[in-house]
């Protein structure tokens, strides 16, 4: 059920036209800016998107001009884990796995999910409860459920990636908000308020 799903979220999401494309990236950084998530972190990871994902590397400048502390993750396919590395310009990224700009180990200082205060997550697809569909590996799910503090947890998605259910399980992390060309979804507000409903009926 998920690989059906995930193929048929990333087909809409190949099929946006570049145009289309474009305005909505614009509106999506527009609204992550304007967020008081982000402009009260002092330290954001990013990841490099990839193919038709939203794009991130605006938003990537625009936090080092703006003098956050910016990270991002290597994959370590020996350990099967994301390791988290500090930046201070898109030069200290280089091409890693799979072709997706990663930063460059020799160079940059590795941090701990811990010295994070947002966390901007990766997806195929999303609901309005938070829930999220990766791309299989679970790198996203075993590198958040080690948090020991409050980092929130951001999706940048297409609205053609939102769904009305994403097949959750225990292990999977939830996504706190998810800001679309169209809107912010706070994913907290709707857990409780499904909840709420379903304690009521």
């Amino acid at each position: 059920m998920k690989k059906t799903l995930r193929e048929n979220l990333l087909r809409k999401r190949d099929r946006i036209k570049p145009e289309k494309k474009h305005a909505k990236e614009a509106s999506i950084r527009k609204r992550l800016y304007a967020s008081v998530d982000f402009r009260k972190a002092k330290s954001i990871m990013f990841y490099a998107s990839f193919r038709s994902e939203a794009a991130t590397m605006p938003c990537i400048i625009h936090a080092l001009k703006l003098k956050k502390i910016v990270m991002l993750p290597l994959v370590d396919r020996k350990k099967d884990t994301l390791r988290i590395f500090q930046i201070c310009d898109v030069s200290d990224l280089e091409a890693g796995f799979m072709g997706i700009p990663e930063p460059k180990v020799n160079r940059m200082q590795e941090r701990h999910l811990n010295d994070l205060d947002v966390v901007i997550v990766p997806g195929s697809g999303f609901d309005s409860d938070g829930n999220r569909l990766g791309y299989g590996a679970g790198y996203y799910d075993k590198l958040l459920s080690k948090s020991k503090r409050n980092i929130t947890k951001i999706a940048l998605a297409f609205e053609e990636q939102i769904v009305q259910k994403i097949p959750g399980e225990k292990h999977d992390v939830r996504m706190d908000k998810i800001i679309t060309e169209k809107r912010t979804i706070d994913c907290r507000k709707q857990r409780l308020t499904t909840e709420n409903t379903e304690v009521t009926e």
